[in-house]
């Protein structure tokens, strides 16, 4: 849920970067915050866990300019990959604004990236936001590695229909990650219109349609949340079984060009 403060013309966004552990999560954050402004930016804040680490920080990216008369100001964390934190995702997806679901393109992960794509709806279901109307950025990670899925395969897998925003990148190089950042606040600040005609303090960040369920056949009864219901956009993510799948295929080179954030 963005926060509107009309005393200080500022507008707050907390984007959540979602994804399989080791897939890139961390990488992005700490190359977002490497290529900023030390001025613009807050302390990169880090919990380290046996495998992974969960980042946290504040920025205010100049590139982005002023919304409205309102300057932006993210609020970017990632979530622990293991299953075993699934209370600490559940905790970090608080009030979020934008969902960063990183894919690891390797056939190794695969059934990781499934598993966490519906995890990531069973949670935010259970928190009371409806998955189906949340702003979503797919970044298809690790583009550069020899083997690499290709990018209908992984689409295939995890269900991504035209019309969901989809970035190839390569987290360790720097390409795709700002087009990411990018791509995720355009579509929440889509949805606020004028910041000053919101009331101060939290309001909700949901888009106007909703997309179909992650789980075959529906959502589970036990995960059901009843939001008004707005007219049917297409679109959405739909969760496809994944299909066996034998020998790798070459991943296509991308520009390995490095885009400072501000």
């Amino acid at each position: 849920m963005p926060v509107f403060e009309h005393a200080t013309k500022q507008l707050h966004l907390k984007l959540v970067y979602y994804g399989p552990g080791m897939g890139g999560k961390t990488t992005n954050l700490e190359f977002l915050h490497a290529n900023s402004r030390p001025e613009m930016r807050g302390k990169l804040i880090s919990l380290a866990t046996e495998s992974e680490r969960t980042l946290f920080f504040d920025l205010l990216p100049v590139d982005l300019g002023a919304y409205r008369g309102y300057s932006v100001r993210l609020h970017l964390c990632t979530v622990p990959g293991q299953i075993a934190l699934d209370a600490t995702r559940r905790m970090i997806l608080q009030n979020v604004d934008g969902v960063v679901f990183v894919v690891d393109s390797q056939p190794l992960a695969l059934d990781a990236n499934v598993e966490s794509i519906r995890n990531l709806e069973e949670n935010l279901a259970l928190q009371g936001d409806d998955p189906a109307r949340k702003p979503l950025t797919v970044q298809y990670n690790k583009r550069d590695l020899p083997g690499s899925l290709s990018v209908p395969e992984l689409r295939e897998a995890l269900g991504v229909p035209a019309g969901v925003a989809e970035v190839e990148a390569c987290a360790r190089l720097g390409w795709g990650v700002a087009s990411t950042l990018k791509a995720t606040v355009k579509q929440c600040l889509q949805l606020i219109g004028n910041p000053a005609s919101r009331p101060e303090g939290r309001s909700p960040s949901i888009l106007p349609g909703v997309r179909a369920s992650m789980f075959p056949g529906g959502r589970p009864t036990a995960l059901e949340v009843r939001l008004p219901a707005p007219p049917r956009v297409p679109g959405g993510i739909r969760h496809v079984p994944v299909r066996a799948r034998e020998g790798r295929l070459e991943s296509e080179p991308a520009p390995a060009a490095k885009a400072r954030i501000a």
